[in-house]
């Protein structure tokens, strides 16, 4: 009897010191928002490939010389890192910083600065609770050397980036036509609605508010055949791109609880007449 307890009590004790005990690990991440607090400290939010969304806490060295530097910890920069992770700790602590692909061109360029600006604080949003996910984390990934690297033609970027996004998190229009299986959507798609709770084509209207009318489903169809190199045969002007980005941000307030407004969605309107 006393050796069953005895054995009981230490696996728990080994399931609680698991729980706290240190993992060293090098991966990529990429920064989503950082904020100072003290003199030399900061408080980062990062999107990791191999262990999804965590938050670290760094000291900052004074010397020019130091591993971890503070321009490393900008929206949108792509790292690699080691860190000690501890299941169960809120706030990581890592050692080691460097840049995984240099993005001068976003950095640059008011636009693209704009734009990285958007599409970074909509994933702080967006992915609040996300898990290891390594398709999702290169999407994102490839997404941002893609901006980086464009030269021109990129205005309607942040609109497919949206779209594409809500695949990886699950919640990408449905190309079927509600009732009738596979019917093509292409042969009727300026008469459907778009029922935006349940992600799919309708030929009547929901009974509940939170639907398009067939004008502005239509668009959603457009965007779906959208990508990065075919986008800018797509010829947006300012106002119909301020409205699908809307109904893009309305879409995901359907599907993610408490989604805030966006604090550089004013300043991103303002682009590309």
């Amino acid at each position: 009897m006393f050796c069953q307890i005895f054995l009981k009590k230490s696996a728990s004790f080994c399931i609680f010191f698991a729980n706290f005990a240190a993992v060293k690990t090098k991966t990529e991440a990429i920064v989503l928002h950082s904020v100072k607090y003290g003199e030399q400290k900061l408080i980062v939010d990062m999107f990791t490939r191999q262990w999804g969304r965590l938050s670290f806490a760094l000291q900052l060295p004074r010397t020019a010389q130091a591993k971890l530097k503070k321009q490393y910890f900008q929206p949108l920069t792509l790292l690699n890192i080691e860190a000690d992770i501890r299941q169960q700790v809120q706030l990581q602590k890592i050692s080691e910083a460097s840049l995984l692909s240099p993005l001068p061109s976003l950095l640059s360029d008011p636009s693209k600065l704009a734009i990285g600006l958007f599409v970074c604080e909509f994933l702080y949003h967006a992915l609040r609770d996300e898990q290891h996910n390594e398709p999702l984390f290169d999407y994102v990934r490839t997404s941002i050397e893609w901006l980086d690297g464009r030269e021109r033609d990129f205005a309607n970027f942040h609109l497919v980036f949206l779209m594409r996004l809500s695949r990886f998190l699950g919640f990408y229009p449905n190309l079927e036509l509600r009732n009738h299986g596979t019917t093509e959507l292409r042969n009727c798609e300026n008469s459907l609605y778009f029922d935006l709770r349940a992600a799919c084509f309708c030929e009547q209207p929901p009974l509940h508010r939170d639907f398009l009318m067939p004008q502005e489903a239509s668009r959603i169809h457009l965007l779906m055949r959208m990508d990065y190199a075919t986008m800018h045969l797509f010829r947006l002007g300012r106002a119909d791109r301020n409205r699908i980005l809307e109904i893009l941000i309305q879409y995901y307030r359907l599907h993610i609880p408490q989604f805030p407004e966006l604090r550089s969605l004013p300043v991103l309107q303002e682009l590309f007449q």
